[in-house]
C-alpha cells in the first residue's frame, strides 16, 4: 500500500485545456470538449482571463443520464449543433475525466457519425484523449498537435515550405516568430498560430470564430517541406516526430528561442534551411548584447527561483543563466523527465546546478523555496502568494497571468524578447531594493 500526498496548489493545469488552446491556432477551428458543461465553462473563462479575448469551447453536456450509458449521441447531436452554429473547417474533439473514466470510444463515434451524416458537408475532426488524471496542459497540448498533423497533413510533392512547432507561448511570440520567417526569406507556416485569435481587434458584431490561425492547406501541405522544426524538451507525443516517422519529412529540435543561446539556435537552424538573417535581428542581437553589459552589475548573482511548464522552464533557466543570475530551484508539475539533462546543459559553466523539482505543485515550491533564499520568482500569476510570503521580487512569464494586465502580450521569444524579458528582471530586482530601502533611494 502506497502512501497518498494530496495537490496543494498545482503547478500545472487540466490536459484538455492544452488541447483547447491547440486548437484555437488552427484556422476555422472549434475546440470540442467530450464531457460535462463545467468542464468547457472552467476553461473558457479561465482562457478569456489571460487573453482578455472571447473563446468559444463547444461541449457534449453530459449529464448523469448519458454518464452511465455513454455519451455517444450527446457527442453527434454536439457536433452537428457546432457545424450548424459555427461552420467549422474543423472541429477538435478533446475527452475529459469524466468520458475516459466511463470509456467512451470517442474515434469510433465520430466514425459512426460520420459514416451516418455522409451526406452532409462535414468538418474535418480531430479526436484527442485528453484525461487530466493522466497529464497536464502541455500532454493536451502535444498531444492535440500530432492529432492535427496526422489527421489533416496529406502525402504531397516537395515544396520549400518550413513548419515551425513553437510551444505553448504567447500570441506575441507567435506573430514575432511569424514575422522573423519573413524577414529571413522563408515560407514559414507557425503551427499553432493563435497571434490573432487570441490578439485580436475589435468587432462591431460577435465573430463566432475569429479570422487566423494556421491555415488548414499549408497543414495538409507540411509533409512536403524542407523540414519540421520543433522548439522546446522532446516529448513523447511530439507531432515533429510523427510526420518525420510517417512521411519522412526531416525533424529538427531546439530549445524555446528564449535569450540570447536560444534565438542564436533557432536562426541557426533557419539558416541551415534557406533563411538569410535579416539586419535587424542582427541590430536587434547588439541592442540585446549591450544591456546586458550595462545591466550585469545589479543581475548578477542574483538567486532566481523558475516555475512552470517545462518548455518555457527550460527556455527561461537558459536566459537567466546567461545573463548571470543564479536559478537555484525549477520547478514544473509535468513529469518531465529530461528536464534535469536540459537544465544542466543550460548552466554549465554559468552557475552551479539548481534543485529540480518535476511533478511539484506549489506546496513542494514553497517548501523548497525558503530554505534557498531566493532574491527573484519568475513564473506565472499562481506563484504570487509564494513571492509575497517571501517578500522577493516577481516577474510574470508563460500562462496563465490573472494579476496583471497584457497576459497575451508578453514578448519571450526573440532578441526583443529578451531584450523585453531583461528589462523586466532588472527593474524587478531594483524596485525590491528600492522599496525595501528605509532612505528610499530615488538614483540606482
Amino acid at each position: 500500500m502506497t502512501n497518498y500526498v494530496s495537490t496543494t496548489n498545482a503547478c500545472k493545469l487540466c490536459t484538455p485545456m492544452g488541447a483547447a488552446l491547440a486548437f484555437r491556432g488552427i484556422e476555422g477551428c472549434i475546440p470540442y470538449l467530450h464531457g460535462s458543461q463545467g468542464c468547457a465553462t472552467y476553461m473558457r473563462r479561465y482562457i478569456i482571463s489571460h487573453f482578455r479575448e472571447p473563446m468559444d469551447i463547444a461541449s457534449s453536456s453530459l449529464d448523469e443520464k448519458a454518464a452511465i450509458h455513454g455519451g455517444g449521441p450527446n457527442l453527434k447531436k454536439g457536433l452537428l449543433n457546432v457545424m450548424r452554429k459555427y461552420g467549422p473547417q474543423v472541429v477538435g474533439v478533446a475527452t475529459t475525466c469524466l468520458t475516459e473514466t466511463i470509456g467512451d470510444d470517442v474515434q469510433r463515434i465520430v466514425k459512426e457519425f460520420e459514416e451516418e451524416f455522409a451526406d452532409l458537408q462535414l468538418p474535418e475532426i480531430v479526436t484527442v484523449s485528453t484525461p487530466s488524471y493522466t497529464g497536464t496542459h502541455v500532454d493536451g497540448w502535444h498531444g492535440a498537435l500530432r492529432g492535427i498533423v496526422t489527421t489533416l497533413a496529406r502525402e504531397t510533392s516537395p515544396h520549400d515550405g518550413v513548419t515551425l512547432l513553437p510551444g505553448l507561448l504567447s500570441p506575441a511570440d507567435h506573430r514575432y516568430l511569424g514575422e522573423l520567417g519573413t524577414r529571413m526569406g522563408l515560407d514559414l507556416t507557425v503551427l499553432p498560430d493563435f497571434s490573432q485569435v487570441l490578439d485580436g481587434g475589435t468587432w462591431e458584431e460577435y465573430v463566432p470564430l475569429p479570422p487566423g490561425g494556421t491555415r488548414l492547406e499549408d497543414i495538409r501541405a507540411l509533409p512536403g517541406g524542407r523540414a519540421i522544426v520543433e522548439c522546446g524538451v522532446p516529448h513523447p507525443l511530439s507531432p515533429a516526430l510523427a510526420v518525420e516517422e510517417r512521411w519522412g519529412t526531416p525533424a529538427r529540435f531546439c530549445p524555446p528561442p528564449i535569450g540570447l543561446r536560444g534565438t542564436d539556435e533557432l536562426l541557426k537552424i533557419l539558416q541551415d534551411l534557406g533563411g538569410q538573417v535579416h539586419q535587424r535581428d542582427l541590430l536587434a542581437r547588439g541592442r540585446l548584447l549591450d544591456a546586458m553589459v550595462d545591466g550585469h552589475k545589479y543581475v548578477f548573482g542574483k538567486r532566481v527561483v523558475v516555475y512552470g511548464e517545462e518548455d518555457l522552464v527550460v527556455g527561461m533557466v537558459g536566459f537567466l543563466a546567461e545573463i548571470g543570475l543564479h536559478p537555484v530551484l525549477v520547478a514544473t508539475g509535468g513529469a518531465a523527465p529530461q528536464l534535469s539533462q536540459k537544465v544542466a546543459q543550460l548552466v554549465d559553466g554559468l552557475c552551479p546546478m539548481p534543485v529540480v523539482r518535476c511533478g511539484a505543485d506549489f506546496q513542494d515550491i514553497e517548501e523548497e523555496a525558503a530554505a534557498l533564499q531566493p532574491d527573484l520568482l519568475v513564473g506565472h500569476s499562481k506563484g504570487y502568494k509564494l513571492a509575497r510570503s517571501l517578500g522577493i521580487a516577481m516577474v510574470r512569464v508563460g500562462f496563465p497571468i490573472h494579476d496583471r494586465f497584457g497576459g497575451g502580450r508578453i514578448l519571450h521569444v526573440g532578441y526583443d524578447g529578451a531584450l523585453a524579458l531583461y528589462d523586466g528582471v532588472v527593474n524587478a530586482i531594483l524596485a525590491t531594493a528600492q522599496e525595501s530601502s528605509p532612505v528610499g533611494y530615488w538614483y540606482l
